[in-house]
């Protein structure tokens, strides 16, 4: 069951309660996009720590490029896991296209660019989140 006050579809889709949690909300198709348009991942963390963390989050990012994914059950992890995090963030499903994933990129990266939100310090960080998950994605 969706995990959206009032909502009585089933919840399929997994959204993080925090960015430091394991603990997942489930919810139904509608609310899951509903989330990830306004999930902040730097959400509670100062100016200076969302930066150092946005930042550890690229470096680490590029480790990942070149891992693989282990048949470890029904968790994922490696690329699979860097991949469908990547897809969350752009808002995509599992089998986007190279021109979907390209479209979604340029779609949200002109929304959070820092140079047309200057008074938005969030856009920063969603702009560098959008921008590492089209890296992910378009990775050989």
């Amino acid at each position: 069951m969706c995990d959206h006050d009032g909502c009585d579809d089933k919840g399929e889709f997994p959204a993080p309660k925090s960015a430091d949690s394991r603990d997942k909300w489930q919810f139904c198709a509608a609310h899951i996009a509903e989330f990830n348009r306004n999930w902040n991942y730097f959400e509670g963390l100062s100016k200076e720590e969302a930066f150092k963390r946005a930042q550890e989050e690229m470096r680490t990012a590029k480790g990942y490029a070149s891992s693989g994914a282990y048949d470890m059950g029904e968790t994922t992890y490696g690329k699979d896991r860097r991949r469908n995090d990547a897809l969350t963030i752009l808002d995509l499903d599992e089998d986007a296209t190279t021109a979907e994933i390209k479209a979604a990129f340029r779609r949200m990266a002109k929304l959070y660019h820092p140079d047309t939100n200057l008074d938005d310090s969030d856009a920063a960080i969603k702009f560098q989140q959008v921008t590492t998950a089209y890296e992910v994605l378009t990775v050989k």
